[in-house]
């Protein structure tokens, strides 16, 4: 059979459904992975930092912020 399935748009489709897959799950592992910290160990370091001095009130507060809406 010279006209087939393969021979139209079955291939191509199939190359980009396969590179789609292959994105979703690079991304998923990228977010997964991400910096390995959650938001409570982001704010205990947050604090920490606060607290020996080395950073200010209004960057603590605003970055405390930052934390809140992610």
């Amino acid at each position: 059979m010279m006209g087939g399935y393969w021979h139209g748009w079955g291939m191509p489709f199939g190359g980009l459904f396969s590179l789609l897959v292959l994105v979703l799950i690079l991304v998923t592992l990228y977010r997964a992975l991400g910096t390995g910290k959650t938001g409570t160990e982001a704010l205990a370091v947050l604090e920490q930092r606060y607290a020996k001095g080395e950073i200010q009130r209004e960057e603590y507060l605003e970055k405390k912020r930052d934390l809140a809406a992610k």
